[in-house]
């Protein structure tokens, strides 16, 4: 029986290649689940001094419009029409408490064009509409001092 154990070699190496394989399931996983995490389309918002936060906006349940830089209507992640977008949105009120829509248009949308999807929302009975934009640090940055200045 000692004989067995003598003949036996004991490797002090780690075997990576189970770690590498997991870690790049994850990172596959990771790829494919990103781009479905995003809400609404991607567009390059409106930067201004003072935003007003809208932390309701990032709920899973908000009702999203996007006008990207072509003009195209964009409810949640699905391209709309925009004489549609009444109803759609019609809809999704129905038996909500908060009926407020967020507009999310690119910076280089035709003004036309956003003021069009507020009054189809407007159509809909949208009460509240939420713009959003973002803050432009530099512009904050020259006010605060101007303001300092005076």
């Amino acid at each position: 029986m000692s004989s067995k154990n003598k003949n036996v070699d004991v490797v002090n190496d780690i075997n990576v290649t189970p770690l590498v394989d997991v870690m790049l399931v994850m990172l596959i996983i990771f790829m494919v689940i990103t781009p479905m995490l995003t809400k609404g389309q991607s567009v390059d918002k409106v930067k201004t001094i003072n935003p007003v936060a809208m932390q309701d906006a990032d709920k899973e349940d908000a009702i999203l419009v996007s006008v990207v830089k072509s003009g195209e209507v964009y409810l949640g992640t699905t391209k709309t029409p925009a004489d549609q977008l009444p109803q759609k949105v019609k809809d999704l009120l129905t038996n909500r408490l908060d009926k407020t829509v967020y507009i999310n248009a690119d910076m280089r949308a035709l003004y036309g064009k956003v003021a069009d999807v507020v009054d189809n929302l407007r159509a809909a009975g949208v009460d509240n509409v939420g713009l959003l934009a973002e803050q432009d640090p530099a512009a904050a940055a020259k006010r605060k001092a101007e303001l300092e200045g005076k």
